[in-house]
């Protein structure tokens, strides 16, 4: 009897250390530590999700003059599930802008409903890639995207292509990529897409992004549209190259959608790039 109620007395004591020690070594019941940076599933990155993070929010975002014609538009993924697209058109927005990949791992479950939603209800829309230059090449990821939702057609309602091209929510923040390599891996990019399409992509960027992972180069300003990311009264400077943006995403917390951006014209000139 003895022996046994020693067993038990030890055995009782080995459970109640390794309850003390589980806490500790599953995530289930670890304390996160605020200090750790928390990296997401690949897949999950969206249009803008580092702006404000890096360059965070600067007063009331979205001023402009009163002499400037801006158009409403959106931008949205998988994050935003089935979109209330009658909601948005009613509200002004014209355009829209849909995530359809990222490397060449990902396409978004979402993309029809708001591919197609968006265009049943009158606004003229195009589609995004997320890109990821540390997994595969630039030609790569723009064949994955043509052939995943990025494609264009000269309807009059379907916009170029976008390059969301951006700080790496999954590591090294210019993917591990010297500011010549990643000029070359764009480059890649930008031009395979108009290889495969007959368009000059759209190249969405931040201007401290592109500074820093670029060395600011200037030589896509002459060819491909800008759509800069500013979450600020005013749009602030540029990447080199560019004179103007094409497109502002001026918040992450608008109405119904939180990603809201100005065009720099009228729906005549949203018309135009669709058209090319």
């Amino acid at each position: 009897m003895r022996v046994h109620r020693s067993g038990t007395t030890l055995a009782g004591a080995a459970l109640a250390a390794l309850a003390l020690l589980l806490p500790l070594a599953g995530p289930a019941g670890a304390a996160q530590d605020p200090g750790v940076r928390q990296v997401p599933a690949r897949g999950s990155a969206s249009m803008g999700m580092g702006v404000l993070e890096h360059d965070g929010r600067d007063g009331a975002p979205g001023g402009i003059s009163i002499q400037a014609v801006q158009t409403e538009g959106v931008d949205v993924s998988s994050h935003q599930g089935n979109v209330a697209w009658s909601t948005l058109w009613n509200s002004g927005v014209k355009w829209a802008y849909v995530k359809a990949t990222e490397g060449t791992y990902y396409k978004n479950t979402y993309f029809a409903q708001q591919y197609n939603g968006s265009y049943n209800v009158g606004m003229i829309r195009g589609s995004y890639h997320f890109a990821t230059p540390d997994t595969t090449t630039g030609a790569a990821q723009a064949d994955y995207f043509v052939n995943n939702g990025g494609g264009w057609s000269k309807d009059g309602r379907t916009l170029p292509g976008v390059l969301d091209i951006e700080w790496n929510p999954y590591g090294a923040t210019c993917y591990g990529k010297t500011q010549a390599g990643m000029v070359a891996w764009i480059r890649d990019f930008v031009n395979r897409y108009k290889y495969r399409t007959g368009r000059d992509a759209v190249i969405y960027t931040a201007t401290s992004w592109w500074t820093q992972c670029t060395g600011n180069y200037s030589g896509f300003g002459s060819t491909n549209p800008l759509w800069v990311a500013r979450y600020a009264s005013t749009v602030g400077e540029l990447p080199a190259g560019w004179l103007y943006y094409t497109m502002w995403q001026y918040t992450s917390s608008g109405p119904t959608v939180g990603d809201h951006n100005h065009f720099n014209g009228d729906l005549s000139r949203v018309q135009a790039l669709a058209n090319g």
